[in-house]
C-alpha cells in the first residue's frame, strides 16, 4: 500500500511503499483512510523539524487528523463495526505511569508516550491502518463531510473542558450555573483550524464569541466565524494589550497562536477571576522582555487561571463527536466550509513551504468517502 513518508531531520516527503496491515488479535480494528488532515506539525516535520521514527526506523509515516471507515473487527470488538466511520486517536501511553495504564496518555507523568504519525509511531497518511479498539470512536455517518476535524477538536474539547473543570472548583456561583460560559464573554486569539474550532464550541456553549487574528475581515477565516455568530477583532488594529479597554475585559481565553509575546500580552484582557488556556505552542528560543512583577500581581489579586492543554483523550474525542454533530445541525454548510482544500496524496509534497492563501482546514483524500 502507499504511504507518505519522511525521514526526520531532513526536508521534504515523499511516497513509499509499505506492507498492507492486517487484524492481529481479537481487540484490533481495521481501517481504509478516507481523508487526513494537514496542520502546523505535518509542516514543520517536512520541514525537517521535530518528528521522531520508530525505534529500528529511518523513515516515519506521518499524519494525525485522520478519518476512514472500518474495514474489519476483531472478535471482541464492540465498539464499531464493518461499514462504520471512525477515527483512532493520536497518543499512545508509557505503560508506566497511573495515567497512560488509565487510558489518559495525554497526562503521561514518565514523557516516554508515543504519537501516531510524530513520535515513535508510524501516522495515518497512508491507505490501511490497525489499531486497538481502546483508541477507537466511531463518527455518525451524517458527519462522513467533517469527520477529518475530529482530531483538532478534541484538543479544544480538553482544553475548554479542563477551563470549567477548574472554574466549579474555585468559583461559588460556578458549579450553581447549569453552563459558566453561557453568557460569558470569550476571547479566542488565533483563527486558524484551532481557533475556529475552539470558537464554534464556545458559541455552542452560549459565549459571546469574539476572534483576534492579523487578517482582513473579508477573509476566509474572519467571515467563517462571523457566519457562527463571532465577533472578529483585527489585532492590526486593536493590538492584544488593547482589547480591555477598546472591547472590554474577557471571561474566558483560548491562545491558539503559538506566539509567546502575544500570549502574554492576552493576559491584559483577562477580567476578573477569568481563566485563560493556552494551546498554542511557540517555536524557537528567543527571549522576550515582560513587565514579570506586574503580571504576577495581576494573576493573583485578580483571582485568575493560567491553563496550558495538549493532546487529548478518548473521551475527548467522543465530546468531540458529539459537539460536531451539534454544529453540523445548528449551521450545515457552514461547519462544512472548514474544509476548503482537499489534495491527493501525490500532490502533499508540494504543500510543504506554506498555507495555501485563503486556505483554513487543507485535507488530502486518500479514498471516496461513501
Amino acid at each position: 500500500m502507499k504511504a507518505i513518508a519522511i525521514v526526520p531531520g531532513t526536508a521534504g516527503s515523499h511516497l513509499v511503499e509499505r506492507p498492507e496491515p492486517s487484524i492481529t488479535t481479537q481487540d484490533e480494528i481495521k481501517i481504509r483512510i478516507v481523508r487526513v488532515g494537514i496542520c502546523g506539525t505535518d509542516r514543520e516535520e517536512v520541514s525537517g523539524g521535530r518528528a521522531q521514527a520508530p525505534d529500528g526506523q529511518k523513515e516515519l509515516v506521518i499524519g494525525h487528523e485522520m478519518f476512514g471507515q472500518v474495514m474489519s473487527v476483531g472478535s471482541s470488538v464492540t465498539r464499531v463495526k464493518t461499514g462504520d466511520y471512525a477515527v483512532f486517536t493520536v497518543r499512545r501511553g508509557c505503560g508506566e505511569c497511573a495515567c497512560c495504564l488509565m487510558n489518559r496518555a495525554d497526562m503521561c507523568k514518565t514523557g516516554k508516550y508515543r504519537e501516531r504519525g510524530i513520535r515513535g509511531l508510524d501516522g495515518y497518511q497512508t491507505e490501511f491502518v490497525v489499531d486497538r479498539e481502546q483508541y477507537v470512536v466511531r463518527v455518525p455517518p451524517e458527519l462522513e463531510p467533517v469527520g477529518v476535524l475530529m482530531e483538532p477538536l478534541s484538543v479544544v474539547e480538553k482544553a475548554i473542558d479542563e477551563a470549567l473543570r477548574v472554574q466549579t472548583v474555585r468559583c461559588p456561583d460556578a458549579a450553581t450555573i447549569p453552563d459558566w460560559l453561557h453568557g460569558r464573554r470569550c476571547l479566542v486569539a488565533g483563527l486558524g483550524p484551532v481557533g475556529l474550532l475552539a470558537a464554534m464550541i464556545l458559541v455552542l456553549r452560549g459565549g459571546e464569541v469574539y476572534g483576534l487574528d492579523v487578517v482582513d475581515a473579508n477573509t476566509a477565516r474572519p467571515k467563517w466565524l462571523s457566519g457562527i455568530g463571532g465577533r472578529y477583532i483585527d489585532g492590526r488594529q486593536v493590538p492584544a494589550d488593547h482589547v480591555e479597554k477598546k472591547i472590554g475585559g474577557m471571561d474566558f481565553i483560548l491562545d491558539a497562536t503559538g506566539i509567546a509575546k502575544l500570549e502574554f500580552n492576552l493576559l491584559d484582557a483577562l477580567a476578573l477571576n477569568g481563566m485563560y488556556v493556552l494551546t498554542g505552542i511557540p517555536g524557537g528560543n528567543r527571549p522576550l522582555q515582560i513587565p514579570g512583577a506586574q503580571l504576577i500581581r495581576q494573576l493573583v489579586l485578580d483571582n485568575q487561571v493560567l491553563l496550558g492543554s495538549v493532546n487529548a483523550a478518548r473521551g475527548h474525542f467522543q465530546m468531540a463527536a458529539d459537539d460536531l454533530a451539534q454544529a453540523h445541525l445548528r449551521w450545515g454548510a457552514q461547519i462544512e466550509g472548514l474544509v476548503t482544500n482537499r489534495y491527493s496524496r501525490d500532490q502533499f509534497a508540494g504543500l510543504k513551504d506554506q498555507r495555501q492563501p485563503g486556505a483554513i482546514k487543507e485535507v488530502i483524500e486518500w479514498a471516496p468517502g461513501r
